[in-house]
């Protein structure tokens, strides 16, 4: 795991090939998109003069997405960002740009997180206003019941020795007497 900390370096030829030193083999753009979207970092770095060409090559991965048609950069925030590189000098573009990406990647984890416990809608936004329609629906429906449904309760009719919670069978005869008695309600009205 150590080892994932590093970024991987990847060493650039004279022949431009792009060689991975820690498989030893040569590789191409999409495999160096490929580790990233894995979760590595990497460094590319020009072999005989050891220049840092990382930014050079992971824009030229986003120009090549970008033609392909897979857009993630609307025409507008291109704009922006050629304009911004004529005040460079005073520009918080680049803070701007790593503190939006900063939030978005812990608003995709804290989402992420949400969706993996054990109510994931608890986590979208407006669910509890849902929640509270569904409510409001259901005590509508059952005649301002909200809930307190007229059958027995889980202890009243227990045979003796046995208190405590009911099994699925009483509970299914709780929601059969609780039906018959709204649809007697549903007929009173009808008439």
């Amino acid at each position: 795991m150590a080892e994932d900390q590093n970024p991987l370096l990847i060493k650039r030829y004279a022949s431009r090939r792009l060689y991975n030193t820690e498989t030893s083999d040569y590789v191409t753009l999409e495999d160096i998109a490929g580790f990233i979207r894995g979760g590595r970092e990497v460094k590319i770095v020009d072999l005989k003069s050891g220049d840092d060409l990382t930014r050079q090559y992971l824009l030229q991965i986003i120009a090549e997405h970008e033609s392909r048609g897979e857009s993630v950069l609307p025409t507008n925030v291109l704009n922006d960002l050629v304009r911004s590189y004529t005040t460079q000098a005073t520009s918080a573009v680049p803070q701007f740009l790593a503190a939006s990406f900063e939030m978005f990647r812990d608003s995709q984890s804290k989402w992420m997180e949400n969706m993996s416990k054990a109510n994931p809608m608890s986590g979208v936004p407006g669910f509890e206003a849902i929640q509270a329609q569904q409510e409001a629906f259901l005590k509508a429906m059952t005649g301002g019941m909200s809930g307190n449904w007229s059958g027995p309760s889980k202890d009243d009719d227990a045979p003796e020795g046995r208190k405590g919670p009911k099994s699925e069978t009483d509970d299914l005869d709780a929601i059969k007497t609780q039906l018959a008695e709204l649809q007697k309600k549903l007929s009173k009205l009808d008439k």
